[in-house]
């Protein structure tokens, strides 16, 4: 019979450094779960891969890892569909028939703010403040970097402190295959020690009111100041559906701000009554899969019937939207499922108990969260995926805690830390290239300009917590 031993480490670590050296993650967990499978069965290479893939597939025979990879998919969809309807631009279209700014330090508010109430997901949070503030950021001579890093610093941290989005369900299904109890209270509980995001976000409002200059962001500044929005010979990342105007719209008039904010509303609203539902009565004992799962499609259902009342679309487009939307959200999906197959055969092989036994003799316990932090910062920016370092280190993380039986809040909390850290940071991160690409601004000079506030904003959680 298999008895946990320095092998079982082998799997995630292996997947963890082929990630981060290859870059392509879906790979690297492959390796990583056959790899486990041949460790635990003591077999041949070829019967290892045909139990991985078993072991792929029986992920779909836990209901809730299931959900999680259905809403995945379905909140692509929902995302690709808002934008296709007109919701985003509608909204643009409001704000600027209102004449709410009109100076610069309201255009750097609004996109500050608009990243704070947009909190569906982080690209579509991007892409909405993007275009909305940068004509007033060009207008007012603001330097695009400093839209960049504003929006970034308000996409990824607002979406990771928020349990009723994409990145709470993912989260809180990651908990759950890793049989934590009550994954929804340990996530909740988990938001005040998850102390990056809520750093960088009162430093982005602090850069904000002090108008603060520093390093790179200085010099670009500087150039706007005298018309130029980017440097010589560089080039902007541009998304054609961020920089199109309402001129090149077929049917601008119909390009509706309810399109956008009723079906948020709606997701926003259904979570809380999922959850009562689901916990029947008490919403710290509900399902956030299928919470989440159940608000997602109640969303997309509100606007699907909103726009075929409207008459602004008809049935072949929603679905086209959609499934065009689904299909741009597969990569995230699959990471999601083979990084859940790595925890479970990382469970069978007893990684976590092992671990937690050796940190126990040879670690201090008090810097098992420092060490948590810097790893999952690490591997989130050498890969550029917070969800992928959330899919990597929460399963090894949550088996420490069981067998440590030490309190799975703060141990979760190092762990999303360092990841969205990682992530804001990694020149790789797709949310960092749509951050430059919303902006239109270059993606280098995005990063370079970015990269001191954010180790300000690290430094700041460290002296905090640590």
């Amino acid at each position: 019979m298999y008895e946990p031993n320095w092998m079982s480490v082998i799997p995630p670590l292996l997947a963890i450094i082929l990630a981060i050296v290859t870059r392509q993650v879906i790979i690297s967990l492959s390796i990583g779960i056959w790899t486990g499978f041949c460790i635990l069965e003591a077999v041949n290479p070829i019967t290892g891969l045909a139990m991985g893939i078993d072991g792929v597939i029986n992920v779909f025979g836990d209901a809730g890892d299931a959900r999680v990879l259905v809403f995945t998919l379905i909140i692509g969809g929902l995302i690709a569909t808002i934008e296709r309807v007109g919701g985003v631009r509608g909204f643009i279209e409001l704000l600027e028939s209102r004449n709410w700014v009109d100076n610069p330090i309201k255009a750097k508010w609004l996109a500050y703010c608009t990243g704070i109430v947009v909190f569906i997901e982080s690209n579509i949070t991007l892409l909405v403040a993007g275009s909305i503030s940068r004509p007033l950021f060009d207008r007012y001579r603001i330097a695009r970097e400093k839209l960049a890093f504003i929006i970034d610093s308000t996409s990824a941290p607002i979406c990771i402190l928020i349990p009723l989005n994409a990145w709470g369900a993912v989260v809180i299904g990651l908990l759950a295959s890793a049989q934590v109890e009550d994954p929804v209270s340990v996530f909740i509980a988990a938001i005040p020690y998850n102390l990056y995001p809520i750093a960088v976000l009162l430093f982005a409002a602090i850069v904000i009111s002090r108008n603060l200059q520093i390093g790179p962001m200085k010099k670009a500044q500087q150039r706007t100041d005298k018309g130029l929005f980017l440097w010589p010979d560089t080039t902007p990342m541009v998304d054609p559906t961020v920089l199109e105007t309402k001129q090149s719209q077929a049917n601008p008039e119909q390009d509706k701000a309810r399109f956008m904010l009723v079906p948020i509303a709606v997701m926003v609203l259904s979570m809380p009554l999922s959850l009562y539902i689901t916990g029947e009565g008490n919403i710290s004992a509900g399902s956030g899969s299928t919470s989440v799962l159940w608000a997602v499609l109640m969303a997309l259902f509100s606007l699907w019937v909103l726009v075929l009342i409207s008459g602004n679309g008809k049935l072949d487009l929603l679905m086209g939207a959609f499934l065009k939307g689904a299909g741009g959200f597969l990569p995230v999906a699959m990471i999601l499922l083979f990084a859940l197959a790595l925890g479970d055969v990382a469970g069978l092989l007893g990684t976590g108990a092992y671990v937690a036994q050796v940190a126990q003799e040879t670690i201090p316990v008090i810097l098992l969260l420092p060490l948590l932090f810097l790893l999952s910062s690490f591997i989130a920016f050498s890969i550029g995926s917070s969800w992928g370092t959330f899919a990597i280190m929460i399963p090894l993380a949550m088996q420490i805690v069981i067998s440590l039986q030490m309190p799975p809040q703060l141990f979760l909390a190092a762990v999303l830390s360092g990841s969205v850290f990682g992530d804001h940071a990694s020149p790789i991160s797709d949310t960092t290239v749509v951050s430059s690409m919303a902006a239109a601004t270059d993606h280098i000079d995005h990063v370079r300009t970015q990269l001191p506030y954010a180790l300000i904003s690290a430094f700041m959680q460290h002296s905090v917590f640590w």
